[in-house]
């Protein structure tokens, strides 16, 4: 592995949270009734991703790439914007169905990844 190929390996880890995170109840998630349809969506951005590879090993002209990375990053923006639709809509309205100090947690949950959205 190179060094880039071990930075962006890292870069990769430290951006994901690990599978078992504390606020991960079990169960059903938000996005679940549409799991093939994201997983769709992320294999095509996923290609977006390797065709900028292609385009900087062939040399291609750098305003062409940046505009693939525009598009590369839309799509992932959009992918958000979808996933926190649907947290809002599942985990944040059953917290507030069942009432209690959870609520206060999920909202508080889904502002943090609004907030993390905003940052990039």
């Amino acid at each position: 592995m190179t060094t880039t190929e071990t930075d962006q390996a890292d870069e990769t880890a430290e951006a994901a949270p690990s599978a078992s995170a504390p606020h991960s109840p079990p169960g059903p998630h938000g996005y679940s009734d549409h799991k093939d349809a994201h997983l769709k969506r992320l294999r095509r951005i996923e290609g977006q991703i390797r065709g900028l590879q292609r385009m900087v090993e062939e040399d291609v002209y750098c305003i062409d790439v940046l505009t693939q990375v525009s598009a590369s990053t839309k799509g992932l923006q959009s992918f958000a914007l979808q996933l926190l639709e649907e947290h809002l809509r599942h985990c944040v309205a059953a917290a507030a169905a069942e009432g209690g100090p959870q609520i206060d947690d999920k909202v508080a949950e889904a502002t943090a990844a609004i907030a993390r959205l905003l940052r990039t």
